[in-house]
């Protein structure tokens, strides 16, 4: 066929190409806080560490935060009905209970139960399923569960807050960080 070259049509793509990656990374800002960054690096080091895999770590991490991007926009952007704006207050008193509950464990020895806070995590999973039901694609639902089947895994929240494992400064770091976010009422 003809040769359709435009040196017009390429720069216009390359300026949205930039434009779209500047405005992500000012909403990413936006709307993942330094310390919410500080939890989820530990969360990836972790996660390398548990399954040995970089890559598949690397993927889960990156669909946490486009999850949370998405909802954040979302949110910003009163997208919500009304029924949706009572999900989201379960979800933040359910996210609450669950942050308060990874604390209290590594902070009272002996009192972990694995059962107890997969139980949680798969409760903010039906929570975050039912908030977005309208709003995201089946492949970010699926993300949602590669999100969560990972981190409400009894295996890996028992490597995670195993006294003697490789696990425990990370662990802590995480728990720092969810102390100042509850300290400062973000959780």
């Amino acid at each position: 066929g003809p040769d359709c070259f435009s040196s017009k049509n390429l720069a216009l793509q390359a300026q949205k190409k930039i434009l779209s990656k500047m405005a992500t990374k000012t909403m990413a800002n936006m709307l993942i806080d330094d310390t919410s960054s500080e939890i989820f690096d530990e969360l990836y080091k972790v996660t390398k560490e548990h399954i040995r895999n970089k890559k598949e770590a690397h993927k889960i991490m990156k669909d946490l935060i486009k999850v949370a991007i998405k909802i954040g926009i979302l949110y910003r952007n009163n997208q919500f009905n009304q029924e949706e704006l009572e999900i989201v207050d379960k979800f933040r008193k359910k996210l609450n209970q669950t942050a308060m509950t990874i604390v209290s464990f590594y902070e009272v020895e002996y009192t972990f139960d694995r059962n107890v806070l997969a139980e949680l995590l798969n409760e903010c999973k039906d929570l975050v399923h039912e908030l977005v039901d309208r709003h995201l694609t089946p492949r970010s639902h699926g993300r949602i569960n590669h999100v969560f089947n990972h981190f409400a895994d009894v295996e890996f929240l028992t490597a995670l807050y195993s006294l003697d494992g490789d696990c425990r400064p990370y662990l802590k770091k995480i728990c720092d960080g969810i102390n100042k976010l509850l300290d400062e009422k973000i959780l």
